[in-house]
């Protein structure tokens, strides 16, 4: 009996290797690389950006931004905060930073993986910060970017209220657990809840000019995290 158990164990893991082999979901393979390196030159690191392309295109787009304040990059396209919770062991923990930044929620709302669930969400973006707290890492929330549509999903409607009512949910959940949520939201938005014209060529991801407004918020949030003045 304890055989046939042991086998059937073995076997349902060996599937999920394979499974695992041919489809990363959460792209771990895509930072293996760069973190071993890190790793490998025990190189200090200070500030981890978890993210989606929003914070992949930040690095590209500001790369001195990132190297001149010994920020590191985790930003994926397309990523869904269940994606980022199931590579922040390796992209985030691993690495040992001071402190990590968590921007999630745009890619969940969008549906990217599944029907927008919000206490999903929630739950995925608060799982994260648990396991960074759980590992001496301090953490900062980030709120979701303003977005009055999606280009790739045109059929989701009331996207400014289901972003504002996520956002509204990480700030009391910073708030009640004295953590520092950085608002981009409000800085960059117009009247009706959309990203504001000249901040985005397609009103989801910034340009230039939508990360120098980004800039100063998250470097004031992350002085204020650390204790800096």
């Amino acid at each position: 009996m304890k055989s046939s158990i042991f086998l059937a164990i073995a076997l349902l893991l060996s599937e999920l290797i394979n499974a695992q082999s041919a489809v990363d979901f959460a792209n771990l393979s895509r930072y293996k690389d760069d973190n071993t390196a890190i790793l490998n030159t025990k190189k200090k690191v200070d500030v981890v950006f978890m993210g989606n392309s929003i914070t992949e295109g930040w690095v590209k787009t500001h790369s001195a931004f990132f190297s001149g304040n010994n920020y590191t990059g985790r930003g994926i396209s397309g990523q869904t905060s269940s994606q980022m919770l199931l590579r922040f062991q390796n992209d985030v923990v691993a690495l040992k930073p001071r402190l990590v930044v968590i921007n999630a929620g745009t890619n969940d709302i969008a549906q990217n993986t599944g029907i927008y669930d919000p206490d999903f969400t929630f739950s995925n973006i608060k799982a994260m910060a648990d396991i960074a707290r759980s590992n001496g890492i301090k953490v900062i929330i980030a709120s979701v970017l303003p977005a009055a549509a999606f280009p790739w999903r045109k059929e989701i409607a009331n996207v400014p209220q289901k972003v504002d009512a996520l956002n509204s949910r990480l700030r009391e959940y910073s708030n009640s657990n004295k953590l520092v949520f950085v608002d981009y939201n409000t800085a960059m938005r117009d009247g009706k809840g959309g990203m504001r014209e000249g901040l985005s060529k397609d009103g989801i991801h910034p340009d230039s000019a939508g990360y120098s407004i980004m800039e100063p918020l998250i470097k004031s949030a992350i002085h204020k995290a650390l204790g800096k003045k």
